[in-house]
């Protein structure tokens, strides 16, 4: 065995690890978060780490430049240890906790639903206690214990199935006398049927809490709930760690495949887990007072929770093991709250648009508005649906990591210390910062910001090609253009911060993916976007994109400002709705069934409508008319 240091900033952690392990494994153990895009190929250079004593073995080094070899980075994946280790991890490897951003639009739609329901369901928990005082048994009066428990129930309320596990049997009669038959049973829903999880002596009605989780690709959400008075308590969020097996989906199912189900399962339990350790203590709550766990993420997320297999969902015809499983046992998947608690799942809608989307649309209304309207999640896969009360359609379009800010060398999630909006001034560039320190990278909607502000600029040209001789900040480094936004001196990581030629490619492709999934939805309805009502962008990232500089980079269609709303993270919003609503719990169900789900593969002209858009903003700038290009670079 071998022990391996880490330093990170001011904090120190360390594991014990067989020699031979790899630095990326020795970080996971010791609790450090390392980026690293490709699961541990050793391709995307992510997570570079300095060797600062000890003997390691190098593998491949292809990612890192001359420079930062010179400098004694290596690649933690490819890096086997050797002896004992001490290792410095640079802030732009690490997976730091984020700032959670919202948009004024956001919050007004937050507003609309601040009692966790909204207005048009009603407030009946998927978990409730009642407080009953039962006459006790007399000759006349002879019922058994468990059918005196449901005869004082379904006086309170209609409940004509219900059953009750053994180990509530064993001990409800010994509970019942020793409380004067004064008990509190908790129920639980599990489809037609209500089912009594617990029985408690005395009054406990007033303790009652819940959990929603949005499972994001990149970020998991958390919101405690009081069940009793349907407050929102507290909010807390991480990284999905499920991220050192591959950022994007369709790695990590490719790992389940290689026998890593378990570790995916586990990753994302245990986030699940300490992220609710995290609102208990800080609120004041006992975990068995926590009863339920509503969970809202796409199809594979759900997969991955229940340690299902997920292969069958990125191979044709794209069939998932199931998008609406039933309500279990939290402590069957590791989920460790009430030992008898619940865990219900926002319903999916296939094998790429999942429960997500479901959310967005029982909590913006979709489902029940005349409007047209667009709905659409900008991430690692780009969801849209399209409709209202009559009919909805979606599909999935994978846009890559690039609008999560990785993906790119200097790239960085909207965390502390990241470049997150972009502008040019009579010539000058001008950004903002999370937390108003130095820059140590650029998040997503910062990237947007840049390509459009370079094209604006004529830094660029059509086709995102970087004009060396517009911009003493256009340089060349082995071979490839990059655009520099900062000197090392002036940043807060090692090294410059700047984008290169194939980022801002990736970018592009990214973006033409998103928007011609949205035009092919559109085409195959024989609608045009003119004909949208309304466009709504849902998620963590379009709560704080620019609307206009969307435009210009031809992410988003060429609506008026005021069609265009930001609406938050309507996935933890929805399952919040469901968790507190059995009304709501079910229109969901009916959601995810009357949507058609759309393969954009199965449209005839798809590859030309691709190409189509992987220029700034498209081939046909007729779509984006309120775009001014006089001065903007030209040629393609």
């Amino acid at each position: 065995m071998a022990t391996v240091r880490f330093t990170l900033l001011n904090d120190e952690l360390q594991a014990e690890v067989s020699r031979g392990a790899t630095l990326l494994d020795a970080a996971s153990r010791a609790g450090v978060k390392l980026n690293s895009i490709c699961g541990g190929e050793g391709i995307c250079g992510k997570c570079k780490v300095i060797v600062e004593t000890g003997e390691v073995d190098v593998g491949s080094t292809s990612t890192l430049t001359r420079e930062e070899i010179k400098n004694g980075y290596t690649l933690a994946c490819q890096t086997q240890v050797k002896s004992d280790l001490e290792v410095r991890v640079p802030p732009e490897s690490t997976a730091t906790k984020g700032k959670i951003l919202i948009d004024e639009d956001a919050q007004r739609f937050k507003a609309l639903t601040s009692d966790g329901v909204g207005s048009s369901v009603k407030y009946e928990p998927l978990i409730e206690k009642y407080y009953l005082e039962l006459p006790e048994p007399s000759l006349k009066d002879n019922l058994s214990d468990h059918r005196r428990i449901y005869r004082e129930l379904r006086r309170k309320k209609n409940l004509p199935i219900m059953q009750t596990g053994l180990k509530v049997f064993k001990r409800s009669s010994s509970l019942l006398r020793d409380n004067d038959w004064k008990v509190t049973p908790t129920l639980g829903r599990r489809g037609d049927t209500t089912e009594v999880i617990q029985l408690e002596g005395g009054n406990t009605s007033d303790t009652n809490y819940g959990v929603a989780v949005d499972i994001g690709t990149t970020t998991v959400v958390a919101h405690l709930l009081d069940l009793v008075t349907s407050d929102t308590l507290d909010a807390e969020a991480t990284y999905n760690s499920q991220m050192k097996y591959g950022e994007e989906v369709t790695r990590r199912i490719r790992h389940g495949e290689e026998d890593g189900r378990e570790d995916l399962q586990k990753a994302l339990a245990n986030d699940i887990n300490d992220l609710i350790y995290a609102l208990v203590d800080r609120n004041g709550v006992k975990l068995k007072d926590v009863t339920s766990v509503m969970c809202s993420g796409n199809t594979a997320m759900l997969h991955f929770l229940l340690g299902l297999e997920a292969s069958h969902i990125r191979k044709k015809p794209y069939v998932p093991n199931t998008t609406k499983p039933p309500p279990i046992r939290a402590a069957e998947v590791g989920i460790k709250v009430n030992p008898r608690g619940l865990l219900y799942f926002m319903p999916a809608i296939g094998g790429w648009v999942g429960g997500d989307v479901t959310s967005g649309v029982l909590s913006t209304g979709i489902h029940k508005t005349d409007q047209l309207t667009m709905l659409t999640d900008i991430g690692t896969n780009g969801e849209i649906l399209i409709g209202n009360s009559d009919w909805m359609m979606s599909c999935a379009a994978s846009a890559g990591p690039a609008f999560e800010g990785t993906g790119i060398r200097s790239g960085m999630r909207a965390s502390r210390g990241a470049i997150d909006k972009v502008e040019f001034a009579e010539g000058d560039l001008i950004y903002s910062v999370i937390g108003d320190t130095k820059p140590e990278g650029i998040c997503g909607s910062g990237l947007i910001d840049l390509v459009a502000s370079l094209f604006e600029g004529g830094f660029v040209n059509r086709s995102g090609k970087l004009m060396p001789d517009h911009s003493d900040r256009i340089e060349e480094e082995e071979g490839e253009l990059k655009f520099i936004l900062e000197k090392p001196s002036k940043t807060g990581r090692d090294g410059e911060l700047a984008v290169f030629q194939s980022e801002i490619k990736n970018l592009i492709n990214a973006k033409a993916a998103i928007y011609s999934g949205a035009r092919i939805l559109l085409k195959s309805l024989d609608l045009d976007i003119d004909d949208l009502d309304q466009l709504l962008i849902a998620g963590g990232f379009g709560s704080y994109l620019n609307r206009e500089k969307a435009k210009i980079l031809g992410l988003i269609p060429d609506l008026p400002s005021e069609k265009i709303k930001f609406v938050g993270n309507t996935s933890i919003i929805g399952a919040k709705m469901a968790l507190l609503s059995q009304q709501a719990y079910e229109e969901s169900r009916e959601i995810s069934e009357s949507v058609t789900y759309y393969d954009l593969i199965d449209y005839p002209n798809y590859f030309e409508e691709f190409t189509a858009a992987k220029f700034l903003p498209h081939t046909d700038l007729s779509q984006f008319g309120s775009v001014d290009f006089s001065e903007k670079a030209g040629g393609d």
